[in-house]
């Protein structure tokens, strides 16, 4: 039988940012794996390596970095041939990165990485490739992934890049303007990977609830969606991230709230409370807004876990501005938050505000917000104690003898999980299981 084209190569992907660089990382994967060459996880043991990169925020361009120069050093201790670079921060830094870090063999931009097979072989060839053109790529026609085997949730791309304009955001820059993927294409792909095993799928946008009006004549078709969606066989839970406020309608809460697979878990970033800040921002809406927004989804969901981000020392927050965020946490009482520090990144309009916040006190705003939610988090998980929850299995922990899992309330890899006892089932099912203890952020109980 003859070797398939390139089957002496074995390549590593390490994939540094947010979901929407796994999806790519997937699809990167299944190209590879079809051309011939072998997939491996340890990149000691690759001969080419993809770094697949983050350029959002300067600690994530620094991390990117940092991983870059720590593979490239496997040129001299390790096996390998040929490193890639892709991703954002490609996109947005593509000069820079092939100037300063002489290891880089290729590069490959957010609108080009459908080309990884041929980058792989000019950059095997000594041509040190680049492919970074405009970030247009939509999706459409790509339903292929290759997912890691004991995989049982998967995130779809819904759409790409955002019209937002919001002043501290650099995502246009990396991955243009909004573009919505079809309903059957989306569909398509949740049947793919339905046949894999995966019984979860999260979807992705930087503007989810934005979905379809470019492509449906102005018509908000994310609840369209979820509906469509929950008809896939073998598909169990349907969980969205990122519902930007200003188009989350009536019918979208009615679909959380009648939908049995759409989880119910509402992930809003929000970004600040203060409404002088959030016209700086330039996001849509105000304090007032939002809070009765946040009273209809729990009045009509009641049983919703509420998700979102905020940013911390925006230029110009005063301590006075931070004073009443803080009681806007403790207020609204998130199940989940996630909290960052402002980073002035190259070429956004927020970059050009006066009156910048000093380093140590934002990470010190940042500390006392989390401490807030800290306790605001345990108080909330203590009132599943007692219920008996679906929680999906994913992993068990021989050395405990407990089985791991989450529940629809928990999103995977940035929420809390659930260590449970007394499960005889197969890993990806999900179990009915009694809640018999809380913690800050976790749970554990036994299977009834």
């Amino acid at each position: 039988m003859a070797e398939k084209v390139g089957s002496r190569e074995k390549v590593a992907i390490v994939t540094l940012g947010c979901e929407k660089n796994l999806v790519d990382s997937d699809m990167m994967a299944h190209l590879i794996d079809e051309k011939g060459y072998e997939l491996v996880d340890n990149p000691e043991e690759a001969t080419v390596v993809i770094v697949n990169t983050c350029g959002f925020i300067d600690a994530a361009k620094e991390e990117s970095v940092n991983k870059i120069l720590e593979m490239g050093e496997l040129k001299e201790s390790g096996k390998l041939k040929s490193l890639v670079v892709a991703g954002c921060l490609t996109q947005r830094y593509k000069e820079d990165i092939l100037n300063e870090i002489p290891e880089v063999d290729g590069i490959v931009g957010t609108g080009d990485f459908m080309s990884i097979t041929g980058i792989i072989e000019e950059s095997l060839a000594g041509k040190r490739p680049i492919f970074v053109g405009n970030p247009i790529f939509t999706y459409e026609d790509v339903v292929k992934r290759k997912v890691k085997e004991g995989t049982y949730s998967a995130y779809i791309k819904i759409a790409e890049g955002c019209d937002n304009a919001c002043t501290f955001c650099s995502i246009p820059l990396m991955r243009g303007g909004f573009r919505s993927r079809t309903i059957e294409s989306i569909l398509d792909e949740a049947r793919h990977l339905a046949a894999q095993g995966i019984v979860e799928i999260s979807l992705i946008a930087q503007d989810s609830t934005n979905y379809g009006t470019d492509i449906y004549d102005g018509k908000l078709m994310l609840p369209e969606l979820l509906n469509r969606l929950s008809e896939v066989d073998g598909i169990q839970w349907i969980r969205l991230h990122y519902a930007y406020p200003g188009f989350f309608t009536d019918e979208l809460i009615h679909a959380f709230a009648t939908n049995p697979k759409v989880c119910k878990y509402v992930d809003m970033p929000l970004q600040h409370s203060e409404d002088h800040i959030l016209k700086r921002m330039r996001r849509p809406g105000r304090q007032t807004d939002i809070r009765k927004l946040v009273a209809k989804i729990r009045e009509q969901v009641p049983d919703v876990a509420l998700r979102t981000s905020l940013i911390v020392g925006f230029p110009g927050e005063t301590e006075e501005d931070f004073a009443r965020l803080s009681e806007f946490v403790k207020d609204i009482r998130f199940d989940r938050l996630g909290v960052f520090t402002y980073s002035n990144e190259d070429d956004t309009p927020a970059s050009r505000l006066p009156d910048h916040v000093d380093e140590d006190v934002k990470e010190k705003r940042a500390n006392q917000l989390m401490e807030i939610q800290r306790e605001v988090a345990g108080d909330r998980n203590s009132r599943f104690v007692g219920q008996v929850l679906d929680v999906l299995i994913e992993r068990y922990e021989g050395r405990n003898d407990i089985y791991v899992g989450r529940t629809q309330y928990d999103a995977p890899e940035i929420d809390g999980e659930v260590f449970v006892s007394g499960f005889k089932g197969e890993l990806g099912s999900i179990a009915k299981v009694k809640i018999t203890h809380s913690f800050e952020y976790d749970l554990a109980g036994e299977v009834v």
